[in-house]
C-alpha cells in the first residue's frame, strides 16, 4: 500500500480501539492496556474473518481487561469475525458465548451459553 494509505489506515484502526490520541507515541509510552489495544488494531489491520486472543486480559488489571473484553465483544459484533481467546480466566470464559474445553489435546466440553 503506499504511504499515506498506510497512514490512514493506522489513524482509523487506532480510533477503532480508542487510541487515535497515541498515535504520536512509541511503544515504551505507552501502558499495558494500550499495548493490548495496539496488538489488536495491528491484528485487524488485514480484516480477518478470524481474530486470535491468547489471554488478551493476561498481564492486565481488572478494569482494564473488561475493557479490552469490550472493545472485543464490539468489534465481534461489527465485524461478524469470529473470536476465539484461549484463557485460563474464569472471568473472559464467562463472557464469551461459547466455551470449548481442552485437555490433552482433545474436546472434553463444549458449552453454548
Amino acid at each position: 500500500w503506499p504511504r499515506k494509505k498506510v497512514q490512514e489506515r493506522a489513524k482509523e484502526l487506532l480510533d477503532l480501539v480508542h487510541l487515535s490520541d497515541r498515535l504520536e507515541h512509541l511503544p515504551d509510552q505507552l501502558s499495558g492496556g494500550q499495548r493490548q489495544r495496539v496488538a489488536i488494531a495491528r491484528a485487524l489491520s488485514i480484516n480477518p474473518p478470524i481474530l486470535l486472543g491468547d489471554e488478551p486480559t493476561g498481564n492486565l488489571d481488572t478494569r482494564t481487561g473488561q475493557e479490552i473484553l469490550t472493545l472485543i465483544r464490539d468489534l465481534h459484533a461489527r465485524f461478524a469475525a469470529t473470536v476465539v481467546i484461549v484463557t485460563h480466566d474464569p472471568n473472559v470464559e464467562a463472557s464469551c458465548e461459547r466455551m470449548v474445553t481442552l485437555r490433552d489435546g482433545r474436546i472434553v466440553e463444549d458449552v453454548v451459553r
